[in-house]
């Protein structure tokens, strides 16, 4: 019997960078809600900007934020991993001085960026992902509290994250590709799998009794402590490995094709 569900956002239930979900899936929601099934949204964006893509059942949700850095429910941070503060230093740093890129550092629900971004990627950040943003004029003298670190381009920054950023900071940082054109770096011991383990245990489930959606390599952690694992079709296949089923993309709304043919009795 499943008690337990965990899905992925971009890319596994809406386009990359969407701020709407369809009224199908939320209606869903609200229907497993009445079995009293735990429902987890598991992003790596901000935890404001997923509570606002689901303001309508945000009270009825766990959400695991910033790939796991940062769990909330209700209103209630659960857990917060902060990042050491000389590896955000070096990043930053590096990540400065590297061309073609632009950065933001997050805290628990906020956003942060220094002057100098484009527009458009403002505008992504403000009304794409609908991030709680502000601007600080430098981020080491600023005081903030930080757990994840990213970097963005578009079309992609697979070549940056899997060719310098990730192999460079393996060892002290967690580093992964989310998506085609972010990179994350976030405290070592952050992942979603990991955040998601802390709440089956919490309301003692096993396995067994967890379904999870995912579709790139930060979702792993978590399909891989779910015996009821789906990898989107459009996932990749060191994704699918991890999976013990596949359902149809985003776009076909794959997801919710599951949840609901799913005998859940």
């Amino acid at each position: 019997m499943i008690k337990l569900i965990a899905t992925d956002v971009d890319g596994t239930l809406v386009k990359d960078g969407s701020s709407e979900i369809y009224p199908e899936f939320i209606e869903k929601i609200k229907e497993l809600r009445e079995q009293d099934i735990i429902v987890c949204i598991a992003s790596g964006r901000q935890s404001t900007s997923v509570e606002r893509m689901f303001d309508e059942i945000k009270d009825d949700l766990i959400f695991i934020a910033s790939n796991g850095a940062h769990v909330k429910c209700r209103g209630v941070d659960i857990h917060v991993a902060e990042m050491n503060w000389e590896y955000v230093k070096g990043l930053t740093h590096e990540l400065r001085e590297t061309p073609g890129c632009n950065i933001i550092w997050e805290g628990p629900g906020v956003t942060y960026i220094e002057p100098g971004n484009d527009e458009s990627f403002i505008k992504l950040l403000t009304e794409g992902y609908r991030n709680h943003v502000e601007e600080v004029e430098d981020i080491l003298t600023a005081g903030k509290k930080i757990i994840k670190i990213s970097a963005f381009n578009r079309p992609s920054i697979r070549d940056l994250g899997e060719g310098k950023i990730i192999p460079e900071w393996k060892d002290k940082v967690k580093a992964t590709m989310a998506g085609e054109d972010w990179i994350d770096c976030m405290d070592k011991s952050v992942d979603k799998g990991a955040a998601l383990g802390f709440i089956q245990r919490i309301f003692d489930i096993s396995p067994e009794e967890t379904m999870v959606f995912g579709d790139n390599n930060n979702d792993i952690g978590m399909l891989d402590v779910a015996k009821h694992s789906y990898a989107v079709a459009s996932a990749p296949d060191v994704v699918k490995e991890h999976a013990n089923n596949i359902c149809q993309s985003w776009a076909e709304k794959g997801v919710y094709q599951v949840l609901k043919d799913f005998d859940f009795q």
